[in-house]
């Protein structure tokens, strides 16, 4: 399929993804517990906003402000017959802001996890996933984005669903998953396994990889995990900008615009080719970040000792894989937002 998203994967050697949403929009007010979906109607400068900082920053694709807007996720704020209305007004504020940008900004609409486990370990079914990132998908499609971009899933089976959806909805899709626990998802899937999973998809997607998880420098080993594979597709990093520590009651990461700029020139050394933030990214990381991609040469793939020089240490001592690889951890619910 031709589009402008896979257009500009033939013609960018990398591209500059955008940052935080929660954590630029509790700047602007957003309280915690609130459904960030509804600012598509009633806070509509401020997602335009959010959307401008990245552009401004240099980011050549932003994600729509529609992480939570499946029905499941909307349910807990009694939105749950808004679905459309919520996703097709966050994807036209997008794409109002990308038309106007000057070059050619790719709009991705923003598809997360329902916050349900999938039969046969929970209750939620195959047909009922589909169903619900369907709807959404159809929203997004309708407010003009260019991409759906599924992120922060955790489950095979879930990941299995949204790509059925989409190709229902005929859009492009592009899916991350989150690295969270000891190198894998809090399913237990690892890198490798990520890999297996996404060719093995009657609707691949154009692009997959991670995002979120822990610190800058766990995603980098597990986009050297992806690329041992040999895997041709294009891989996402999208890491988080240092570590989440509890600083006056609130969440604060540690990460500063040049690690940040470090952390992108190794990502792409590391076989990454969308490159962005997840919580904690702000303009000015996206700005550092930028400007390394756009002055370092391209370099040797790093070494885990490099990574950790660079960006810290690494959380875990296993990447999730091989002999020293911790037992698959307990599956459980876990409700999550991409800050």
């Amino acid at each position: 399929m031709t589009n402008a998203f896979s257009a500009m994967l033939e013609s960018h050697d990398v591209i500059l993804a955008d940052g935080a949403t929660g954590t630029n929009l509790f700047n602007m007010g957003l309280q915690s517990g609130d459904a960030p979906e509804l600012w598509n109607v009633d806070e509509p400068a401020k997602i335009r906003a959010l959307y401008q900082g990245s552009v401004d920053a240099g980011s050549d694709l932003f994600l729509t402000n529609t992480f939570g807007g499946t029905a499941a996720r909307l349910k807990l704020h009694d939105a749950q017959d808004r679905v459309r209305e919520l996703n097709r007004a966050g994807a036209e504020l997008g794409r109002e802001v990308a038309d106007k940008a000057g070059r050619k900004v790719i709009v991705a609409g923003s598809v997360g996890p329902t916050g349900e486990i999938m039969e046969p370990v929970g209750s939620l079914s195959h047909a009922a996933a589909v169903e619900m990132f369907h709807e959404q998908a159809e929203g997004l499609k309708e407010g003009g984005v260019d991409v759906l971009w599924l992120e922060t899933i955790s489950a095979p089976e879930e990941y299995r669903a949204a790509a059925e959806a989409f190709a229902l909805a005929d859009m492009p899709w592009v899916g991350t998953m989150s690295f969270d626990t000891a190198g894998r998802t809090m399913m237990g899937v690892t890198s490798a396994d990520m890999v297996q999973l996404v060719e093995s998809l009657p609707n691949a997607p154009l692009a997959f990889g991670a995002n979120c998880g822990t610190g800058s420098s766990d995603i980098l080993r597990t986009v050297l995990g992806f690329a041992a594979q040999g895997t041709e597709r294009p891989i996402i990093s999208k890491g988080n900008a240092g570590i989440p520590k509890y600083v006056d009651g609130h969440i604060h990461y540690d990460g500063t615009p040049e690690l940040m700029g470090e952390y992108a020139v190794m990502a792409r050394n590391s076989g990454a080719k969308i490159i962005g933030g997840c919580c904690g990214t702000m303009p000015e990381h996206l700005r550092s970040m930028r400007e390394a991609l756009d002055t370092t040469p391209r370099g040797e793939r790093p070494t885990l000792d490099q990574i950790t020089e660079k960006l810290g240490a690494f959380t875990s001592a296993s990447d999730g894989t091989g002999d020293d690889a911790a037992a698959a951890p307990e599956r459980r619910t876990r409700r999550r937002r991409r800050a």
